[in-house]
């Protein structure tokens, strides 16, 4: 640990001289939250810039060469003016920086800027090399945009909803599992699984910045795309109100069955969900022209109902928590400014599981209870303060929680039973309660941040440090006696099941009993230094120069250091050209590396006490039982077959032995050239295009060999392709003694053709296998696009804008969770579980949606009506036939292989008199490409909007009413992807739809504003 320190502290040192060689500096990016105003004036004139509504007023001298900046700015509306000039109006929005130059008499050239109404806007932002797209709470007032943030987030291009079963967005190609998001500064991603983020309701926001490519070195932890939010505030007038968000079930269409030859296998179209909200808010002064306010709640009410995906029992759930939030800007001087954000979004669902008959939709007695715990208070204290007239300072200290809970008054009485898609129907419910696992986490993220921007002639120098500690507090185990689930699932005889065994002869179903235990408190720290020049070479043209230093620190259950990753430099470096002078067009372009830490579930499964028991039976059949009146089903557990507790025997163990000494990070390689030229005041068009290459993954691997031989089974977290430097028998006396290397390239997994012999005083190895591969591939990710943007500003009475990506994802490593097989349990993935696994696995991966085409606007018929439209439309992604298996190994992962003959003993000897020599070496297996079975249909979703608005005096009353998937599509977004089962074996519902688009609905919204 000292030396981990002892590396940062060199790191910052290097950074604070290169902080001080670099002195010289112009305009770029603004700090996370805030906006800047940048330009030429007369050298020396005096230039001001005022809030109207706020009484803020920051002033600055241009310098001998007319330039001026005004960093650090609050979004809102602006006037600007240089001694003796006439005041101008200017928008400063999140993350950008607003280009303004005044002529020598105080005017303002009015051909570096666009002007809508009276104030001025970007056209172009000469001064950003990044790819990011802003949105404003007012501009999605007037569109039928979904009210959270994913939704907005897709409006950019190259994003897309995540396709399987747990959520979450795709920037670029890469998985839902590797974004960030922040609100005020706050990084509110969910550190656990980092597929999701702490969320307020939609009224809370003021802005919105997604960046998609090439943003600065102050954003890290990422190899996806960030979010960055800026929450409202109040001004020197008070407002108030209250808005009424309604979606009644009866407004929702109904969800589609899926059917196989003429049976129901998914039952749908008894979801539904009611929901509510009704919000009240208030802002103004405390104290005029210092101290403002901002504060809502939100009531809400939602009630979800929902089948069981046979339609054998109902689900009715109701939640009613409010929500608060509130903001606190302080201007305490013209040089010092202090915010608080602070949201709680606390929220318990209790549901109530009936039995339920499908034919006759009728909900019978009650059968089990159970409820869900989630959110958490969140804040963020800022103080920004403007230290010299070029040397600006910015400091942030937050917390983030989220809890989840998970929970059931049945837990004591009653195992979790499941039974997959074939298994013979007992025709009550399966056990007596519906939920899994007595689950009770909290994460708390603690965050401190200090950035700073020095203006030093052409150079803008921005640096400053981030850290974060990242707390999982873990209680969990599954329900019932013994604390075991048990699943059911169909098989045929002398099938190969992972890490158990060989199906009894005359069993064509089995049933796994799984023991599922761990707890503890596990803690991550990342944090990082930063510096960046941003370096006007020309007037015209600025280069920016940036570096990022990292470090990763993930602890086990004891508080122990078990995953370090430290002098992690990623350099990124871009231009902007203002091709004409006149801040018009501009050919930009950057080149950076991204890294991506360790998330929290790998703290809690590999280094906890981790409990993990499957015991594998034959299936006798169903046990009917009857508990408070209600019949139930239990499974009758036949001849054991298997046991394995290779994922954790309930110990935290000795990790050397789990983790490489030397893990190298995950990390991503990014290229963008891009063109934006603004065509008049209003119009403006774009290209990109993107190269992105994944370098690295970090998985558990499955080690079973080293230079002494065959070791059994050892999951351990490393990167796979790479050297593994493991705790082990360094001289092959059956004792663990040392470290040793093993090039997972070329060994490290047993199979009948391992060979090691001692050449030049090391153990090497000289076998190969059938196929010539020794080891594990390197993870491959490759997404290449071009991208098309077409935009019209809004001028009050209409805009437009339009985008296309042509764009390909391609290799053999979707990224830290696994789409195809609906995997969501990040960096613990399948893909390189042993060297077979993803054996001539490259191809399409499941993010890769070669068109991509959004269309989204508004348009004012006259000042009371209104109407609103958007378009998302991409193109299927692939799908592939997946086996188990493969010609080489025993083991029977998904693979790249399906068995076509002698796959199992009575396949091979259908009449026994004839013989019995089989083995698992006669299978003969054919090779079933990545994406080779065709791709999944085009999704496209329409929302159209209809809003009147009208004032009443002092009062403002507006009405939306918003239709979402407007032409009722229920294509499938994920299918069933499991050619094989088991070896030898077809799934009739390979290739059949499982997850679809959500159904047409509509909402109305009333707002009343004083």
């Amino acid at each position: 640990m000292k030396a981990s320190h002892s590396k940062f502290r060199r790191a910052a040192l290097c950074i604070a001289l290169g902080a001080c060689l670099s002195a010289t500096t112009p305009a770029v990016l603004a700090q996370s939250a805030t906006g800047a105003v940048t330009g030429r004036a007369e050298a020396g004139a005096r230039v001001t810039i005022t809030n109207p509504e706020t009484g803020f007023t920051r002033g600055v001298t241009a310098g001998a060469d007319g330039r001026y900046r005004l960093p650090l700015l609050p979004p809102g509306q602006y006037t600007l003016q240089a001694e003796g000039g006439q005041p101008v109006g200017v928008t400063v929005t999140l993350g950008n920086a607003t280009t303004v130059n005044l002529a020598g008499d105080g005017t303002t050239e009015l051909a570096t800027v666009q002007v809508v109404g009276s104030r001025i806007v970007n056209a172009v932002d000469v001064t950003s090399t990044e790819s990011a797209t802003n949105i404003t709470a007012q501009e999605i007032a007037r569109m039928p945009v979904e009210r959270n943030v994913s939704s907005v987030a897709v409006l950019a291009p190259g994003v897309a909803q995540g396709s399987a079963g747990f959520g979450g967005i795709s920037f670029g190609g890469s998985s839902v599992a590797e974004n960030a998001f922040y609100l005020n500064g706050l990084n509110v991603t969910d550190f656990y699984n980092r597929v999701g983020f702490s969320e307020a309701p939609f009224d809370f926001y003021n802005e919105f910045q997604v960046k998609t490519g090439g943003y600065s070195v102050e954003f890290g932890r990422t190899t996806g795309g960030v979010v960055n939010a800026l929450a409202k505030s109040g001004s020197n007038e008070f407002h108030y109100g209250a808005k009424l968000v309604w979606g009644p079930s009866d407004w929702e269409a109904s969800r589609r069955d899926s059917y196989l030859d003429g049976e129901r296998y998914l039952t749908r179209s008894k979801d539904t969900t009611d929901a509510t909200r009704l919000n009240a808010w208030a802002s103004g002064p405390i104290i005029r022209d210092r101290l403002f306010f901002f504060a809502m709640y939100e009531g809400r009410k939602v009630e979800p109902e929902s089948t069981n995906n046979v339609g054998t029992s109902f689900n009715r759930g109701e939640s009613d928590d409010g929500f608060w939030g509130t903001t606190l800007d302080w201007q305490i001087t013209e040089n010092n400014l202090l915010n608080l954000m602070a949201f709680s979004n606390d929220n318990r669902t209790d549901t109530t599981t009936y039995a339920y008959d499908f034919d006759t939709d009728t909900v019978g007695d009650a059968l089990s209870d159970r409820y869900s715990e989630t959110g958490g208070t969140n804040w963020a204290l800022t103080w920004s303060s403007y230290l010299t007239n070029s040397l600006s300072m910015k400091v942030m200290h937050g917390s983030m929680e989220r809890n989840s809970i998970t929970g059931s008054p049945n837990d004591a009485d009653c195992n979790y039973v499941s039974a997959g898609s074939g298994v013979p129907d007992p025709g009550v419910p399966l056990g007596c309660t519906n939920n899994l696992s007595i689950y009770d986490r909290n994460d708390e993220r603690k965050q401190t941040r200090a950035d700073f921007e020095w203006s030093l002639g052409d150079h803008l120098l921005r640096f400053g440090y981030d850290r974060e500690v990242n707390t999982s507090d873990l209680s969990q185990g599954y329900s019932g006696p013994g604390g075991v689930s048990y699943l059911v699932s169909t098989t045929t005889p002398g099938a190969q099941i992972p890490d158990a065994g060989t199906v009894p002869p005359g069993y064509t179903e089995y049933v796994r009993a799984r023991r599922y235990e761990i707890f503890g408190e596990f803690e991550s720290n990342n944090q990082a230094l930063y510096i960046e020049d941003s370096w006007s070479i020309t007037p015209n043209f600025l280069l920016n120069l940036g570096l990022r230093y990292e470090e990763f620190d993930n602890k086990d259950a004891e508080g122990n250091t078990y995953i370090e990753m430290d002098d992690m430099i990623a350099p990124r470096v871009g231009f902007s050209w203002d091709l004409r002078g006149d801040g018009t067009t501009k050919l930009f372009g950057n080149a950076g590396r991204y890294y991506l830490p360790v998330a929290n579930v790998i703290n809690i499964k590999q280094g906890g006490a981790l409990l993990d028991e499957r015991t594998f039976y034959g299936f006798d059949g169903w046990e009917i039982s009857e508990r408070d009146g209600v019949q139930y089903a239990t499974p009758i557990l036949g001849p054991q077959f298997g046991f394995s507790n290779d994922q954790g025997d309930g110990t935290v163990g000795d990790l050397r032995a789990e983790v490489d000494a030397d893990m190298d990070p995950v990390y991503q390689d990014e290229l963008i050239l891009g063109f934006q030229q603004a065509l008049n005041e209003t119009w403006s068009w774009g290209a990109r295009g993107i190269y992105r290459r994944l370098e690295n993954a970090i998985d558990d691997i499955n080690i079973t060999a080293t230079h002494c031989g065959r070791v059994g089974s050892s999951w351990v977290m490393a990167n796979p392709g790479e050297e593994l430097t493991i705790w082990g028998d360094t001289d092959c006396d059956g004792t663990a003694d040392g470290y040793l290397t093993i090039d997972t390239s070329q060994a490290g997994y047993w199979t009948e053709a391992d060979n090691y012999e001692f050449i030049d005083g090391e153990w090497t190895y000289v076998g190969s296998t059938p196929t010539g591969q020794r080891g594990w591939v390197k993870p491959k990710r490759d997404y290449k696009a071009l991208e098309l943007q077409l935009d019209r500003a809004w001028d009050g009475k209409w805009a437009f804008n339009a985008s296309y990506t042509l764009s390909w994802s391609e290799g053999n490593a979707e990224g830290p969770v696994n789409t195809d097989t609906n995997f969501g349990d990040t960096g613990r993935t399948e893909n390189f579980d042993d060297p077979f696994v993803n054996y001539r696995g490259d191809g399409p991966l499941a993010n890769d949606h070669r068109h991509q085409i959004k269309l989204r606007g508004s348009y004012a018929f006259n000042d009371n009506w209104r109407a609103g439209a958007t378009v998302d439309a991409r193109s299927g992604g692939p799908i592939t036939a997946m086996g188990v298996g493969n010609p080489y190994n025993w083991k029977s992962y998904h693979s790249y292989y399906i068995c076509v003959e002698n796959c199992t003993r009575d396949q091979a000897f259908p009449n026994p008199e004839e013989g019995d020599t089989w083995s698992t070496a006669d299978r003969v297996f054919e090779h079933s490409p990545r994406g080779d079975a065709g791709r999944m249909p085009w999704i496209v979703d329409i929302g159209l909007s209809l809003a009147y608005e009208r004032s009443f005096g002092a009062a403002d009353f507006s009405a939306k009413l918003a239709v979402y998937n407007l032409l009722n599509n229920q294509k499938p977004v994920w299918v069933y992807q499991d050619l094989e089962p088991g070896v030898g074996d077809r799934d009739p519902y390979f290739g059949k739809e499982r997850f679809l688009q959500g159904p047409r609905y509509g909402q109305l919204t009333l707002a009343l504003e004083f």
